[in-house]
């Protein structure tokens, strides 16, 4: 790993989230798994312009596809368009969390930690 690459997990206890990326060239890669089975369930592509609404701030336009029966989409978008306006970079996330028999609480847990996970990564990045 070089030192513009980076590996960061969060540690709340419970439906814990790990990601790692690899700048390529001016591009950022970002893989973000957790849970029992992770794996490929969404892929981001997301690409920065300025921003509808005030053209002086960086905004982002996201492309996403999903596996069939596969919900890490949302999770896949909001990290790719905040990494993409922040860094004003194109970036690619994959994203696959699985834990069976998920709870409405522990949606909400991943959620949180998806949260932390993006504030982690800000930070080594920046």
């Amino acid at each position: 790993m070089n030192h513009r690459d980076f590996s960061v997990k969060t540690a709340e206890g419970s439906f814990d989230l790990e990601a790692s990326g690899q700048w390529i060239g001016p591009d950022l890669l970002v893989a973000i798994w957790g849970g029992e089975r992770p794996h490929i369930g969404a892929v981001a592509v997301a690409q920065p312009r300025p921003s509808l609404k005030n053209s002086e701030f960086t905004a982002a336009t996201v492309s996403v596809f999903c596996y069939s029966g596969h919900k890490e989409d949302e999770l896949a978008k909001a990290a790719a368009e905040i990494l993409a306006a922040a860094l004003n970079a194109h970036v690619v996330v994959t994203a696959g969390i699985h834990w069976d028999n998920l709870s409405e609480e522990g949606i909400q847990q991943v959620i949180k930690n998806s949260g932390i996970l993006l504030e982690r990564i800000l930070a080594q990045i920046s």
